[in-house]
């Protein structure tokens, strides 16, 4: 009798345990398994030829249908009520697949080549071309929407490819302004990345969400 009673002394207090700190489990499983994206995941049986032809002959007006449909999903990444899909290639470099955008569906803003990144802007989407930092000659395409950007994207960042009026014409003004403020203190979207961080303040975290809190692409992760 004695025996069970301190076994059920035990469970409980495990039960209490786990409920108590099921936020830690919860960040711990979530967020501190790493899942590596390797070059395989990227290829397809496509040419590079063969994928412009099929770009610049699709009848398909949305863009990232169009992206969706002839590279492969990498990733989504979570932010505040909204989520952008990520996508890669290992065909095609940064300005050149921009340039194959652009030219698919004029942007209305579309940055220079910046560190190894290149922002095209549509009515309501963000599209940002990068480098890999893991993968040789890979390249990420980052599709968000205008909501995304605006709520999850650190100021410092957008602003090393627009001009400050440009970005507060597209959110409003004193956005840049604002959003500094913001970010002194909370953890900001700098931009895709495959090494995953989490902290508890500002976005959630999901794999490939780093933080930004100033400097070039690629600070404060």
């Amino acid at each position: 009798m004695h025996k069970m009673m301190t076994i059920g002394v035990i469970l409980m207090a495990v039960v209490i345990l786990t409920g108590c700190g099921s936020d830690s489990l919860t960040d711990m499983s979530a967020f501190n398994e790493s899942k590596t994206i390797a070059e395989e995941d990227l290829q397809v049986p496509e040419s590079k030829n063969e994928i412009i032809d099929m770009l610049k002959n699709s009848d398909d007006s949305n863009l990232e249908a169009l992206i969706s449909n002839h590279f492969p999903f990498v990733d989504s990444v979570v932010g505040e009520d909204t989520t952008a899909n990520v996508y890669g290639t290992l065909q095609f470099e940064v300005e050149e697949l921009a340039d194959i955008l652009a030219e698919i569906k004029q942007p209305d803003e579309i940055s220079d080549y910046i560190d190894g990144q290149q922002i095209l802007v549509y009515p309501d989407q963000f599209i940002i071309i990068k480098d890999s930092e893991d993968i040789a000659n890979a390249t990420f395409i980052e599709v968000a929407s205008e909501e995304f950007v605006q709520k999850n994207y650190a100021p410092n960042f957008l602003t090393t490819y627009f001009a400050i009026r440009v970005l507060d014409s597209m959110f409003g003004n004193n956005w840049v302004s604002n959003r500094r403020n913001y970010c002194r203190s909370s953890d900001c979207y700098g931009g895709y990345s495959t090494s995953r961080t989490y902290n508890k303040g500002g976005v959630t975290k999901n794999r490939g969400l780093g933080t930004f809190r100033g400097g070039g692409p690629g600070t404060g992760k």
